[in-house]
């Protein structure tokens, strides 16, 4: 039996961060949340993947809210899993990287190649405002914060692509690898570049159908 410890009521920070507002990650529950998913992590990394029994034990608890038939491939490091949502039949290849000090809620068939990170967190500009505090008794602490990423059905992410927090993409979009995503991207549109762009649309001229070179 995996230990269990992501229910309970939210903590004050817990809900700062959820918010989007500033908060502390030094908060015991927030720091005993994410030891346990850098814990499991590391745990399903290990599991050869025809150990689907031991792969789905550890998702149960790191990632409760998939859908049926998602998979992730691993390896995967989530700062907290119970903050992602996954819909259905969604794919995640090698070394796949989620922050997820906000919510981050994916559609389904949701397809992300190699090396993908989806990232939250924010940090203040200033330095002053960034750097560690100390407290009285000694120990540190900083001040920092995120935004929500959403992403719609549908979506296929090239290699290597970051998704930054406050970015909202639209269904049936595909993103280049090597983007960087800092702003939200419309329904059915391949973008690509770093800061990420729309190139254009995707229409049915786009289906493999017109590619006779490929059957």
């Amino acid at each position: 039996m995996i230990e269990e410890n992501i229910h309970g009521e939210y903590s004050e920070q817990e809900e700062k961060m959820l918010a989007g507002k500033l908060y502390d990650p030094t908060d015991p529950k927030l720091a005993n949340r994410r030891t346990l998913a850098h814990r499991l992590s590391m745990q399903y990394n290990q599991i050869p993947e025809e150990n689907e029994t031991a792969r789905e034990e550890i998702l149960k608890t790191l990632v409760p809210h998939r859908g049926k038939g998602t998979f992730l491939q691993g390896p995967i490091q989530f700062d907290y899993g119970c903050y992602t949502t996954f819909g259905e039949a969604c794919y995640a290849n090698f070394n796949f990287v989620v922050l997820d000090i906000c919510p981050i809620t994916i559609g389904d068939n949701v397809f992300f190649g190699p090396n993908c990170a989806l990232v939250t967190p924010v940090h203040p500009l200033l330095p002053e405002e960034r750097n560690q505090r100390q407290r009285p008794d000694g120990s540190f602490y900083d001040l920092e914060y995120g935004k929500p990423i959403t992403i719609g059905s549908n979506c296929w992410f090239g290699s290597n692509v970051t998704v930054c927090g406050g970015v909202t993409i639209g269904e049936g979009c595909v993103i280049g690898a090597g983007s960087v995503v800092t702003r939200d991207i419309p329904p059915y549109t391949f973008a690509a570049g770093v800061p990420c762009r729309p190139i254009r649309a995707i229409t049915a001229q786009d289906s493999v159908k017109n590619h006779p070179e490929l059957w």
